[in-house]
């Protein structure tokens, strides 16, 4: 009984090793990367739908791609904004028991079991996060965003929350309870962005991926200057 209990946690590994695998592959070569986090049940008509779809165009206008856990609702908006736009539509589906199913405007799709495995794909792979209206999927998303950013785990990156009337009681609280109390600090929240303006998330990630290759520039000048 031990061994075959110490046999399915090896193959567990196994399949964890595999998904990590598969996932630093497959997207490489994605190049610059803007992730939409969001509500599965988001219907078609609902108005943050359209908007994640308008805004993973415009991103897409820009030249980025758009990675969405490649579902219903918010992440088929923005995988059809990045199909609208011509870019990498990218999907990073995760196996559940009940609304995961994936969206057809895919073109690069991958399949997860573990949340923590196709997390470290959303990080690893974007350079700007936006949350729309969501629920316990999309906070998990947003909080682990903000603590790696917070406990400097990551490079700052844009972590954008969507939809003021929505996101704006959350922010709220952490100003009235955490950050009342000195649970956290007030810089903390210098880290999130709320907005309803489309444009604003373009530019908060435009201005991130212009820093981020002035970056790269002088560290290559540097590499070429040698000792």
């Amino acid at each position: 009984m031990i061994e075959d209990i110490k046999g399915e946690e090896s193959w567990r590994l196994l399949r964890i090793l595999a998904e990590f695998t598969e996932g630093y592959d497959r997207l490489s070569d994605l190049g610059w990367a803007v992730t939409i986090f969001g509500s599965a049940r988001t219907e078609p008509e609902d108005p943050y739908y359209q908007q994640a779809r308008a805004l993973a165009q415009r991103l897409g206008e820009e030249g980025f791609a758009i990675i969405t856990g490649g579902g219903p609702g918010i992440m088929e908006a923005g995988n059809l904004g990045a199909r609208d736009a011509g870019v990498a539509s990218v999907g990073l589906n995760i196996q559940l028991p009940m609304e995961q199913h994936p969206n057809p405007y895919q073109n690069l799709s991958l399949d997860f079991r573990y949340f923590f495995a196709r997390k470290a794909m959303f990080i690893k792979y974007s350079v700007g996060y936006v949350c729309m209206p969501g629920g316990y999927g999309t906070l998990d998303e947003f909080f682990e965003a903000l603590t790696l950013m917070q406990t400097m785990k990551i490079y700052p990156l844009p972590l954008v929350l969507y939809g003021s009337e929505f996101w704006q009681g959350l922010i709220d609280w952490l100003k009235t309870a955490p950050l009342k109390q000195r649970l956290i600090s007030p810089e903390d929240l210098d880290i999130v962005t709320i907005t309803d303006d489309i444009e604003v998330v373009v530019k908060a990630i435009c201005d991130h991926r212009s820093w981020k290759e002035e970056k790269i520039r002088q560290a290559q000048q540097s590499l070429n200057k040698g000792p």
